[in-house]
């Protein structure tokens, strides 16, 4: 099963339903884990030594900054752009989808769009 990492900006209800649905979920919310306010490439360089998915609304600089890390073959475990205008449920799907079927690294140097 893959980590996940809630950007600070992801909505919380996505949180809060992945863990309702599947409450031994690997996912932990930045400013649960004391970096709130970090800036996006920080966020990545934490995510990419915990070795977490991040997941996000954050398409202006954030993925922006996650494929820069792939251009020059630095670490980064994934990132997953959700639409903010996207169905809540939908997403939870899609996300629980993803972690109960991928494996360790699957995600490594992608970045991903949500609703699948």
């Amino acid at each position: 099963m893959v980590r996940l990492a809630a950007d600070e900006n992801l909505n919380n209800h996505i949180v809060r339903g992945l863990l309702r649905r599947q409450p031994d979920l690997d996912i932990v919310r930045i400013q649960d884990v004391g970096l709130t306010g970090i800036d996006d490439e920080a966020l990545l360089d934490w995510a990419a030594t915990e070795q977490r998915i991040v997941v996000t609304h954050d398409a202006a600089t954030l993925t922006k900054y996650a494929y820069d890390r792939i251009r020059e073959s630095r670490p980064m475990p994934g990132v997953f752009e959700v639409a903010r205008d996207a169905a809540i449920g939908s997403v939870i799907e899609d996300l629980l989808l993803i972690a109960e079927c991928s494996v360790e690294g699957e995600w490594e140097g992608q970045v991903r769009y949500l609703p699948l």
